[in-house]
């Protein structure tokens, strides 16, 4: 929670990332309820067309309704929208914010739902970083990085991280056939990045790669993905006044073979294989004025992404391809009247040829002694991806088909919140509405009996209402936090929306003794539904993770996680076969983090 937002804006440091356990940081986040990707499941092993986020219940397909910018720099991928997690060590990460709900006017298409920033850690002097983990399933991991700051004038930094697991089978043994094989990934990812720092300004430069290939649960479906990004940001801070610039690109190729799985799971039948390579390009400007009581930021930004969907099937080649171009120019201001602070802000955005699309926001704090109240109100927008248009997607027998004539989605929400911050203790509580309009869903259609049928359409609407609470507590050596969600999100003829649960939470205990440090946490979430229909129920679960790690000289620490404590079940998904999340995962290892 941050006094600067009118709306709850939830916080993780270095340190309260490194305590929860997971391999990518979506395993980590999703202790923030209403965090989740779609069908629930992690990275680690889901299609990465399936890997994007939902908060407080908007979203029910692959495509993220909350924008990441790492470093100022949006990582959703810019032909579908999802995000590869590989890409991400949270280790080399120094805090995460997220926002839920679209309570700036800053941002445009994909930011409907909220945002999410993640910072790199700052580059210290001589700083080396190493590890080595291995664990259950055949899981491997090799790391490091490095740091160094010249004259507090020049830094250069930069990671890599190795990653390659047997994975776990996605259908229950009772349910699995001759076709069903473990999922499994192998990854490689790096980034680097230069700094020239001055008293006034600042300039970096930043690339980062990503080679990974995936295994999907039976020979045919297979995966790889290969992509690349750089950028450049600038900075320069006035008396008053502030500038800033952002610009970057990305090419990337993903590829992924797709199959037929016949009755009693005994063979499969190649259907098609897919090639998807797409590039993208984009900026942004802004410019800050500060004053004793008010503050003003105006700018513009612009994105272009161009792909295509090369489908092979054993007798025909199809492509659908397309050209996406967005621009928008946007303000926000706070002003200060004695404890009341209001917000306003404005967005024009193109998301396209022939569309216009105004994002207002407002909003208000109050705060008096150790309480804040605080109400908001906004507007946004988000555009259909090249893969929703033209992509068609196929998970074991279930089809998903393209559509071209998508409209943009749109919301109109509020929320209002109440916060208490004391010495030792947080307490957050939000109410929240949310009016989605023309919202892209998976639609099933009249399908043959081994299959199920589904085209991407815009329902006419969807209203998504709930309220959450967050408490963190201290208490010397201990430290405690628990968050729970509850979201009510239907279609406005009746159904509720699929791979949207009404409950979630969380619970997390931190206990630090001196040189070793514990933690334990549970998460829960309640039933929810695969389809549009209504007519798959997806069973609530908890699972619960612990992490033990100890100092054992200087920089060098020895850590055990285990995800999945108790080895419970939990289906994620239908395909119309049941699909299940991970079981009991652990891993062990050494890493050096220090200076030399």
């Amino acid at each position: 929670m941050t006094a600067e937002s009118p709306a709850a804006i939830a916080v993780l440091d270095g340190l309260e990332l490194a305590r929860i356990p997971g391999v990518n940081l979506d395993d980590r986040l999703r202790m923030v309820p209403g965090f989740s990707l779609f069908r629930r499941n992690s990275s680690l092993v889901a299609h990465p067309t399936t890997q994007g986020i939902s908060l407080r219940g908007i979203g029910s397909s692959g495509a993220s309704r909350a924008l990441v910018l790492w470093d100022g720099m949006p990582i959703n991928d810019p032909f579908g929208g999802w995000v590869y997690w590989t890409r991400v060590a949270p280790e080399e990460l120094g805090r995460v914010e997220i926002s839920r709900g679209a309570s700036t006017s800053l941002f445009g298409d994909r930011a409907m739902g909220g945002a999410i920033g993640l910072f790199s850690r700052e580059p210290e002097p001589r700083r080396i970083t190493a590890f080595y983990e291995f664990g259950n399933r055949n899981t491997n991991v090799l790391g490091g990085g490095a740091s160094h700051l010249w004259r507090e004038r020049v830094a250069l930094s930069g990671h890599t991280r190795a990653f390659t697991t047997n994975g776990y089978f996605l259908v229950p043994e009772r349910a699995r056939g001759a076709v069903d094989r473990e999922a499994n990934v192998r990854f490689v990812a790096s980034a680097a990045r230069l700094d020239l720092l001055g008293a006034s300004q600042r300039f970096f430069f930043k690339a980062d790669t990503l080679v990974e290939e995936r295994g999907n649960g039976t020979p045919i479906q297979r995966n790889s993905t290969s992509f690349g990004n750089v950028g450049v940001n600038y900075a320069r801070q006035f008396s008053r006044d502030s500038i800033s610039a952002v610009a970057f690109h990305s090419r990337g190729e993903f590829r992924s073979g797709f199959s037929t799985i016949l009755a009693g799971r005994v063979r499969e039948t190649l259907s098609s294989r897919q090639t998807v390579p797409s590039d993208a390009w984009g900026g942004s400007g802004y410019w800050r004025h500060s004053a004793s009581n008010w503050n003003l930021l105006g700018g513009t930004d612009l994105w272009r992404v161009a792909g295509q969907s090369i489908d092979r099937f054993p007798t025909i080649t199809r492509i659908g391809e397309g050209t996406q171009f967005q621009h928008g120019r946007f303000f926000q201001a706070d002003a200060t009247a004695g404890p009341v602070r209001f917000f306003l802000g404005a967005r024009h955005h193109v998301p396209g040829a022939r569309r216009q699309f105004f994002s207002p926001s407002a909003g208000v704090t109050a705060g008096k002694g150790a309480w804040r109240g605080r109400f908001t109100a906004y507007r946004s927008l988000r555009a259909p991806t090249l893969n929703e248009l033209y992509r068609d997607f196929r998970q074991g027998n279930a089809v998903t088909q393209a559509n071209a004539q998508l409209k943009p989605e749109s919301i109109f929400g509020m929320e209002t919140g109440l916060d208490w911050s004391g010495e030792s203790t947080r307490i957050g509580m939000t109410a929240f509405r949310n009016d989605l309009r023309d919202i892209v869903t998976n639609l099933t259609l009249p399908s043959p009996p081994a299959e199920i049928m589904r085209q991407r359409r815009n329902a006419a609407q969807a209203l998504a209402r709930g309220a959450e609470i967050e408490i963190r507590q201290r208490w010397r050596e201990f430290s405690g936090e628990a968050s729970y969600l509850f979201v009510d999100t239907r279609f406005s003829s009746g159904p509720r929306t699929p791979q949207v649960p009404k409950h979630q939470g969380s619970l997390q205990g931190n206990w630090q003794p001196g040189a070793t440090a514990l933690s334990f946490g549970v998460r829960a979430s309640a039933a929810q539904f695969e389809d549009d229909l209504n007519r798959f129920v997806l069973p609530g679960y908890a699972v619960a993770q612990f992490s033990a790690k100890r100092q054992l000289w200087r920089g060098l620490a020895a850590q055990v996680v285990l995800e999945n404590l108790l080895d419970r079940e939990f289906v994620v998904g239908f395909s119309p076969t049941p699909l299940v999340g991970a079981p009991r995962l652990w891993r062990a290892g050494l890493r050096w983090d220090g200076r030399i």
